[in-house]
């Protein structure tokens, strides 16, 4: 009797033991959606600081890829995230268009800026930025190019091509492209003393500056526009369109807008909000 008694308490230990271990993922696991977004949204701290907010408000986590803007726009075409948070305003547009998402809108901005060592060998401190470009072609010094299709990337092209210089013809001799984040190449200019064109959010957060400076700020070509887009799920059903609405929502909303102005490093906002404009 003893003995049955003891097996039948074993027994329903165990099974109290497996039905606990079997809820036990359902509870542990969280909703979540997959953001594409950029390094400098990252390497800037911003989502450090920005997607534990959204988490405490809506109880979703928030997972980033963060690549350059034209490899999350890929993501984003093979409907391998929900929601991209990406800085290149012709490239958001065309996939608007294309019918990949059916909306983008403004979410943010910075501006870029124009790194180079203090001793400045080129000149082009002070200039507006196609006349520095100019010179530091002129000037053989070394610059580092992201070369990864990334919003940055993108803008410096388009930066070199109002300029006039035709790649077409020939990169300057000085020219150096990495296929790396903004991180990774504000690091190789400051262990080579190069020029590069930065995002001002990444910037202020870097730390390794070595005897880097900012030389050209403040040209209106340098305006650096941030926009969130949900991914289609008519044209990708396996996007988690709802999760990814509310948070495309909540960041152009008054508390979203309110978190992005309050993050700040050294005293300074790396990102400015702007949904109202859109």
């Amino acid at each position: 009797m003893a003995l049955n008694r003891w097996l039948r308490r074993l027994g329903l230990a165990a099974s109290a033991a497996i039905t606990l271990a079997a809820s036990l993922p359902a509870r542990a696991q969280a909703p979540f959606i997959t953001m594409a977004s950029t390094t400098s949204t990252e390497q800037s701290g911003l989502f450090g600081h920005l997607l534990p907010a959204y988490k405490q408000a809506s109880g979703v986590d928030i997972r980033v890829v963060a690549v350059g803007t034209g490899q999350a726009l890929d993501i984003g075409r093979r409907g391998d995230a929900d929601v991209l948070f990406v800085h290149d305003t012709a490239a958001e547009a065309k996939f608007v268009a294309e019918g990949h998402a059916k909306a983008r809108r403004n979410v943010m901005y910075n501006d870029f800026v124009l790194i180079g060592p203090a001793a400045d060998p080129a000149r082009v401190a002070g200039r507006v930025v196609a006349a520095a470009l100019v010179q530091l072609a002129g000037s053989r010094s070394e610059f580092i190019s992201r070369g990864d299709r990334s919003g940055t990337h993108a803008a410096e092209l388009r930066l070199w091509k109002q300029a006039g210089l035709d790649f077409a013809a020939g990169k300057p001799a000085g020219y150096r492209e990495c296929g790396c984040g903004m991180g990774p190449a504000l690091n190789i200019a400051a262990a080579t003393s190069a020029y590069v064109l930065s995002d001002r959010g990444t910037w202020l957060a870097f730390k390794n500056r070595g005897d880097l400076k900012v030389l050209v700020e403040g040209d209106r070509s340098l305006f650096n526009q941030y926009g969130v887009m949900v991914v289609d799920p008519v044209r990708h059903p396996g996007v988690k369109a709802a999760l990814a609405q509310a948070f495309a929502d909540w960041v152009v909303s008054p508390a979203g807008q309110a978190v992005i102005a309050g993050y700040q490093v050294g005293g300074e906002p790396l990102f400015f909000p702007n949904a109202t404009s859109d």
